[in-house]
């Protein structure tokens, strides 16, 4: 591979983070140069992986057989130019634009995957292995029952975005020898930071989500106390069903204290690595806070936060990214209004251990 061509799908990368996340093109620049190139692919590998199972026009064979392909194009097995061709002309019109021209340029991006180092391709290559296995399995249970219990939530949260947790981190402490210095505490804490961030999309999105057929809440939650998620509808004001809210709002929470506590071990002066986890942690906290004042929604637009929400986030935790005092108090003080719940320990412990 030429330097030139190199420098394309890297231009190509940098265009196309644009159009599929404004949050993540707003977030990963904010990386000192040598992750924000790696870190920037991982989240487009992920990116692919999520579209194949977010297609609706794809039956579950399908997605099965282009998951396990894609992983396999990581993984360097199969063609990345095989795969585009497959799935490019089945996904339909529920795939955004940026998504379609994402899997059409797919060989671009998986040029770039096989340019890096060995620690960080297989960091790579794990999460996208795991992430697609799981993701199907689910995929192929999903309906609007709900999960069976919160371990069936922490489950899908692990396979989501807990394993992308641990992908960072290896990427972190691969980039940093004193970050490696804090890799047994970091990923100890790594799954719970994801968790924290899926379960906030989880609330956030219950009702887009159920509107197309699924539902991602623990029947068990609900169901201690005295609510059928069957009988779930947008707009409730059901004192039951909100105080099965309120315990998984507290339950996010705590994982994103978790979060905070993780930041804290990235020393004080990467600051861009500690802005990006930070402007993740604020803006989730600040969505926890408004479902919270507004319980009885009845769409994700309705608990998105604002841009001036986003702003104020990116000044402040950006001002005091180096001081761990004052961003436990900031945290203390934003979250306050929020209910506390205690997280389950039981939290994927034999799911870390059966995929590592």
């Amino acid at each position: 591979m030429t330097t030139l061509s190199l420098i394309d799908d890297e231009q190509y990368q940098d265009h196309i983070l644009q159009g599929v996340s404004r949050t993540f093109a707003l977030t990963i620049p904010q990386l000192p140069g040598a992750l924000c190139r790696v870190i920037g692919n991982a989240y487009l590998l992920c990116r692919i992986t999520d579209t194949i199972e977010d297609d609706n026009a794809l039956t579950s064979e399908q997605t099965r057989h282009l998951s396990q392909m894609f992983a396999d194009v990581v993984c360097g097995r199969a063609s990345a130019e095989e795969f585009a061709q497959k799935l490019y002309p089945l996904l339909s019109d529920h795939t955004i634009p940026a998504e379609h021209d994402l899997i059409k340029n797919t060989p671009a991006i998986i040029r770039i995957t096989h340019s890096f180092n060995p620690t960080q391709r297989n960091a790579l290559e794990r999460c996208v292995r795991i992430m697609a296995q799981g993701m199907s399995d689910f995929q192929e249970t999903e309906s609007l029952q709900g999960l069976e219990n919160l371990l069936a939530m922490n489950r899908y949260c692990y396979y989501v975005a807990g394993v992308v947790g641990e992908m960072l981190t290896e990427l972190f402490c691969d980039y940093s020898p004193e970050i490696n210095t804090h890799k047994a505490a970091l990923m100890k804490l790594s799954v719970s930071f994801g968790q924290g961030l899926q379960m906030t999309n989880i609330l956030k999105d219950i009702w887009d989500d159920r509107r197309r057929g699924a539902c991602w809440l623990p029947q068990d939650i609900f169901a201690k106390h005295g609510f059928n998620l069957q009988d779930m509808h947008p707009g409730m004001s059901d004192i039951n069903f909100q105080a099965g809210l309120a315990e998984l709002l507290g339950i996010a929470k705590s994982h994103l204290q978790n979060a905070l506590h993780y930041t804290s071990l990235i020393p004080p002066q990467e600051t861009g690595i500690r802005r990006f986890c930070l402007w993740a942690i604020g803006m989730a906290i600040l969505t926890l806070n408004k479902i919270n004042r507004n319980r009885d929604f009845s769409e994700g637009v309705q608990v998105k936060i604002t841009r001036s929400n986003v702003k104020a986030t990116i000044i402040v935790t950006s001002l005091f990214a180096r001081y761990d005092k004052t961003l436990d108090l900031l945290f203390k003080l934003i979250s306050r209004n929020l209910p506390d719940a205690e997280i389950h320990k039981e939290i994927l412990l034999n799911d870390q251990a059966k995929n590592r």
